[in-house]
């Protein structure tokens, strides 16, 4: 995965649903860094990992599938 990659957030704590922004970062510290507009601006903002689902924008492409991740 390469930053920065557009996604669509949801967050409930800010009432964030199908948000459109930019996924700058995943700190190590329990957060993603977005960007995404808030009214007329651009605001980076601050997300919980916990709190937060995003959906990137990118579809994946068609194929043989990737590795099988151990979950």
């Amino acid at each position: 995965m390469e930053l920065p990659t557009r996604v669509v957030v949801f967050c409930p704590i800010l009432e964030l649903k199908n948000k459109p922004a930019r996924l700058l970062a995943i700190s190590p510290h329990g957060y993603y860094e977005v960007r995404m507009d808030v009214g007329a601006n651009n605001h980076t903002a601050l997300l919980p990992i916990a709190a937060t689902g995003i959906v990137f924008q990118e579809a994946n492409v068609t194929g043989e599938p990737g590795p099988e991740i151990e979950r």
